[in-house]
């Protein structure tokens, strides 16, 4: 597949994907579920925001992990995202429960697996 994403747009991805799927239940209409389908966006979106702002990139801010972990992690989060409808049982809940997360765990896959491995920025030198 081609990388025909750069990492400047994978880190703004990163953080509206962060938001969209903190914001999932309400928008989709499952917050008043509690349990699995909400903690599952949630925990996700906060972790995806997270990892953005520590990862070294254009749009890190503490620029502390590698962008290859980064986009490994991306690879995990993304496939067990697609799969947590069936990990935790939810599947068996209306299409716009278990739908968001099949959905936005597939696209950020795909997301992942076209973006460019290195990145225009240079690692910030903490003084000793």
């Amino acid at each position: 597949m081609m990388k025909t994403i750069s990492t400047y747009t994978h880190g703004l991805l990163d953080y509206i994907a962060g938001i969209i799927l903190i914001l999932a239940p309400n928008l989709f209409g499952f917050e008043d579920l509690n349990g699995p389908p909400v903690a599952v966006c949630r925990v996700f979106g906060i972790i995806f925001v997270v990892q953005a702002l520590f990862t070294n990139y254009e749009l890190g801010i503490f620029r502390i992990i590698p962008l290859r972990l980064h986009l490994f992690v991306d690879y995990l989060l993304s496939i067990i995202l697609a799969a947590s409808p069936w990990i935790f049982g939810f599947y068996v809940r209306s299409d716009n429960v278990w739908v968001p997360h099949l959905v936005i765990g597939c696209v950020y896959f795909v997301i992942t697996s076209m973006t460019r491995t290195t990145s225009r920025v240079i690692p910030i030198r903490r003084q000793a």
